[in-house]
């Protein structure tokens, strides 16, 4: 990816050269369109004219506006937070350059919240890491301009790789946790319902703050398990009966509550949620379950637990910024504990029919197809960052990246999946490409694995082949491009009635089909298209 960076200082140590350029200090005169993304670091200049400086600080806001208005609209722009590095006031009474500062910040934000392909970044996250004094050396400052200490750089370009992958919607999936000493204080086999250290005086009071937290991260999509070495009826007495519980059942979506080794139980978990382990972290107090894990499933993360339950919060805060945090949510992802609830509950009903096909009558699907638009473009794009199981092509877009195709011209459906059983959301994408007026290429398919096993994804790629029929189309090419966690997919075009028509030496395999004719979709789907 090539960037471009408007700065007002010198920032070249901690943005690196390599695919970036930059902008003269405080100009905005060149705005080249020959880049993958914008970048404004600005931040407050030293001057000890409080008046002067507010000013400066005011004409920022006028310029930042005159580059979006001017930038290529379809590439990603990402503004970082202005921050005083050096402030000084000469009177106790002096906010002008304060209030300047919140005016731009409010501004940025204010953008981001309308602009789907600007991006606010609080640069003041990094900052307050460090005091004052660590902040500017005042020797780089006047020899080259450049105010935020230059030995800040490495550990600006860990943070900042980190923000990135929150622009990009990546996190891990699912929190794993133990109960005895993790959940609570103190084992309920011994201490008993009411014993355990819960809600009231310290210890319990950080207890309940911790699992306060945890509940806020399954409301904002992350899924979380139980893997615990208890008697399971212990256990749901105690969510049942102690008042200061926060956490309780249905706020998990898998539980294994027994005697086996926590290695088979968390291979158990991801093979229930149909997720990888590497979209795992594991948090248990015990150090000899936490060293079994890292050596038996390595991709599985495993943070230490803190020693002391003050330490609950620090701690959770840290899982949230390693592991955790995206730039923004879905509706999709906040209901996601309820999806997975509904997926065992369609697992364990399958057990009671002789057949899939009765099984898939009895579900009373129905399936949205939905063409991409604002509302739904932000969960698009998380699905190409986040989907890998079911991705045919495994090409990662960005909201931006996936608006400009459809300003090209490009054909992007999403579908969203509902049944007796609860509201899936939107769950799966397809993007079309046209290359004549006849002739379109399936540059990605994908479908999260919460809807796989019910014949939804074949439903889905038929129901899309007939629209693009009736459209006029006639032939159709894709492919299907292996990776380490694909494989399920590599004869789906096959199954569907493509032709292979060439295999690479790295094993893709380029696909061809002639829709002479209307596809055949099963009744057991309600289909609508939007």
């Amino acid at each position: 990816m090539t960037t471009f960076v408007f700065r007002n200082q010198t920032v070249e140590a901690f943005l690196g050269y390599d695919g970036v350029t930059y902008s003269g200090y405080d100009d905005i005169s060149v705005i080249p369109a020959e880049v993958d993304r914008y970048i404004w670091f600005y931040q407050v200049p030293v001057n000890p004219d409080s008046a002067q400086l507010a000013q400066e600080i005011d004409s920022y806001r006028d310029k930042l506006d005159l580059v979006l208005a001017t930038a290529d609209s379809g590439k990603p722009f990402v503004i970082f937070s202005l921050e005083n590095l050096f402030p000084l006031r000469l009177t106790g009474d002096e906010t002008a350059v304060s209030q300047a500062i919140a005016a731009f910040n409010n501004h940025a934000a204010e953008l981001a919240a309308t602009r789907a392909h600007v991006k606010w970044v609080d640069f003041s996250e990094f900052l307050g890491r460090y005091d004052a004094e660590t902040l500017v050396n005042w020797k780089y400052y006047l020899m080259s301009q450049t105010l935020l200490n230059p030995k800040l750089a490495r550990d600006f370009q860990t943070w900042w790789q980190r923000i990135e992958g929150e622009l990009a919607l990546q996190r891990k999936k699912c929190l794993i946790l133990d109960l005895d000493n993790t959940l609570w204080g103190g084992v309920l086999g011994e201490d008993g319902v009411d014993g355990i250290k819960l809600g009231g005086d310290y210890p319990g009071k950080a207890f309940a703050y911790w699992q306060r937290s945890l509940l806020q991260l399954a409301n904002n999509g992350v899924i979380l398990a139980v893997c615990s070495k208890n008697n399971e009826a212990d256990v749901d007495e105690a969510w049942q009966h102690n008042p200061f519980m926060v956490l309780k059942r249905e706020h998990f979506s898998s539980l294994r509550i027994n005697w086996q080794d926590k290695a088979t139980n968390i291979r158990e978990i991801a093979a229930e949620l149909n997720i990888g382990l590497d979209s795992m972290v594991f948090v248990d107090d015990n150090p000899t379950e936490r060293e079994l894990i890292k050596q038996v499933l390595p991709q599985v993360e495993v943070p230490d637990f803190p020693a002391k339950p003050y330490e609950l919060m620090p701690f959770f805060k840290q899982l949230v910024e390693k592991y955790f945090r995206i730039y923004a949510v879905t509706s999709e992802d906040r209901t996601k504990t309820e999806q997975y609830r509904a997926n065992a509950l369609r697992q364990a009903e399958q057990s009671h029919f002789a057949d899939l096909e009765t099984y898939l009558y009895s579900l009373d699907m129905e399936l949205d197809i939905i063409p991409a638009d604002e509302h739904n473009l932000p969960r698009i794009a998380q699905m190409t960052q986040k989907t890998n199981q079911f991705n045919l092509t495994t090409r990662r877009y960005t909201e931006t990246d996936v608006q400009q195709r459809i300003d090209q011209g490009w054909r992007v459906f999403c579908m969203s999946v509902r049944d007796r059983f609860g509201d899936s959301g939107i769950t799966a994408a397809v993007f079309l490409e046209p290359s004549d007026d006849v002739t379109v290429n399936i540059d990605s398919l994908l479908l999260s694995c919460r809807i796989l096993g019910k014949g939804i994804e074949e439903a889905f790629i038929k129901t899309v082949f007939n629209l693009l029929r009736l459209d006029g189309y006639r032939h159709i090419t894709a492919e299907y491009l292996p990776t380490a966690k694909n494989g399920q997919t590599a004869d789906f075009y096959d199954r569907m009635g493509l032709t292979c028509v060439r295999t690479d030496d790295s094993c893709a395999k380029h696909y061809s089909l002639d829709l002479n004719e209307m596809f055949e979709i099963k009744n057991c789907y309600n289909i609508r298209v939007l």
